[in-house]
């Protein structure tokens, strides 16, 4: 448990790390593209990409966990190297597939004066897909500290490429353009974070070709293939329902106008202020590498005691809605994040942010068909949540632009939740403290309503007065339900 709970800390580290320096470029993006339509097309291509990971990948890394952990498995690198062959062959084939039929394609999606946009970011996919496997190597040989010094290499050196293109670049051009004239091109933008994600992506396969060594000194194994693709098919129609519910509004956007630069400027500004909700991403995120492993252990440890269920219920909620009422009672000093052109967009933050955490309640609520074994249920709810996600955006969109993408999350987010609550009753009952979670959403949006309201000025004042509000919230919290006497390191200095 010792080495489970430092590996989970290393694996989450170099993701948050890795989440919030990328959150960091989007100021540095707003400021130096020509406008937001660029931002749009950053926006649109990277939806699409996280979209082909799931599919180029086909659930190969669950299953080469699965199969690669079964007692009767006896080679290890028989399954290393099967699942890397097999992802290997169909991601080079799809990459094929894209220069062959480029033009075609770059017409359909949009991009018709770009197609080097859709070979690069197309590419990128399918090298990530092939990549996945060498890291989920990694993360079996219990490799965290080489795992989390790739992943970070692989950040630290796509920051430094974007900013040498998108900063350096232009300022070496004016003062000596003779310097860097032989590959570098004016003007070229948002075109240069794409050449930045080829880079990396070629580094990142140098680092890791060490490590795919085993794999080739071993054969595949079709008929062990056979096996795994059998596993991983419900997995990948999981993964297929569950990113289109998070990326479908960034996708489908651009199709649902007649004029292209219109509906990419739109996406620009949405998938900006989309980025400021992050924080709460952020969060979830590190609560799920925590939470997966706590439940499992839990449950071993603990048959039939679902205390611990309901009391990490209730603390990701407080501390979920202290975030929520934190961002937006400072979204006067946070939205310099992006420029004026994106402020029309601050208004999805809220609601983005709401739809965030009725997520991340309904994978705390996950645990129940995780603990029975039923995980077709997780597959039921995605697909809901996703048809719910697509019909809204498609209906709405057209008329109402970016908002009806944020309320499509929300209210996909929200039914997910419900659903899986009332259903999860009846096959795994756990008694969760609905008052206090009652209570604190309640105290939550009445605080947001006092704070946000009234018209305020000047701005110092306004900022006092919401942060007289939070820190109200934070005493309530602390009163009601975080005794601080009992926390590690400084509850002695309460008692």
């Amino acid at each position: 448990m010792k080495r489970l709970a430092k590996e989970t800390a290393i694996y989450g580290v170099s993701s948050i790390v890795g989440r919030f320096l990328n959150w960091l470029l989007v100021p540095m993006y707003t400021r130096v593209f020509t406008g937001t339509d660029e931002f749009g097309i950053f926006t649109n291509l990277y939806a699409i990409v996280a979209l082909l990971l799931v599919i180029l990948t086909y659930g190969m890394e669950t299953g080469f966990f699965r199969f690669i952990n079964k007692k009767e498995e006896q080679e290890p690198t028989r399954v290393y190297a099967t699942t890397l062959c097999s992802v290997g062959t169909t991601s080079l084939l799809f990459i094929l597939a894209v220069f062959l039929f480029l033009s075609p394609l770059s017409n359909a999606l949009g991009y018709s004066q770009h197609p080097e946009f859709i070979a690069m970011m197309l590419s990128v996919a399918a090298a990530d897909a092939f990549l996945s496997i060498p890291f989920a190597y990694l993360r079996y040989q219990s490799k965290a500290t080489r795992f989390a010094f790739i992943k970070l290499f692989n950040i630290f050196l796509n920051i430094g490429l974007n900013i040498f293109f998108l900063l350096a670049c232009p300022w070496i051009y004016v003062k000596a353009p003779q310097l860097i004239d032989w590959f570098y091109q004016a003007g070229y933008g948002v075109g240069y974070v794409f050449v930045a994600n080829v880079c990396t992506v070629i580094a990142t396969f140098l680092l890791l070709l060490p490590d795919m060594f085993p794999a080739f000194k071993s054969k595949p194994d079709f008929s062990l293939l056979k096996q795994i693709l059998r596993y991983s098919f419900p997995i990948l129609i999981l993964g297929i329902a569950g990113i289109l519910n998070q990326t479908a509004d960034k996708i489908i956007f651009p199709f649902l106008f007649e004029d292209e630069t219109y509906a990419k400027e739109q996406l620009g500004i949405y998938g900006a202020c989309f980025r400021m909700a992050a924080v709460m991403v952020m969060f979830i995120q590190a609560f799920r590498y925590a939470y997966e492993p706590f439940i499992f252990a839990k449950n071993k440890e603990d048959d039939g005691n679902t205390k611990a269920y309901v009391e990490a219920m209730k603390y990701f909620i407080i501390f979920a809605l202290l975030i929520f009422v934190g961002v937006m009672f400072y979204i006067d000093i946070l939205k310099y994040f992006v420029t004026p052109a994106y402020y029309p967009g601050l208004r999805v933050v809220p609601i983005v942010m709401l739809g965030e955490l009725f997520f991340g309640i309904y994978f705390n609520l996950s645990l129940w068909y995780k603990l029975i074994d039923q995980t077709k249920w997780g597959a039921y709810f995605s697909i809901i949540g996703c048809v719910t996600t697509v019909c809204i955006i498609v209906l709405f969109a057209p008329h109402y632009g970016y908002m009806a993408c944020a309320w499509a999350s929300f209210i996909s987010n929200l039914l997910m939740m419900l659903i899986s609550y009332f259903i999860g009753q009846k096959k795994f009952p756990i008694r969760y403290d609905l008052k206090s979670a009652f209570t604190y959403f309640v105290l939550a949006i009445v605080l947001y309503t006092a704070g946000m309201l009234p018209e305020i000025e000047p701005l110092w004042i306004k900022l006092l007065y919401r942060t007289v509000l939070l820190l109200f919230f934070v005493g309530f919290i602390v009163r009601k339900d975080l005794p601080l006497a009992e926390l590690p390191f400084i509850g002695k200095y309460f008692k």
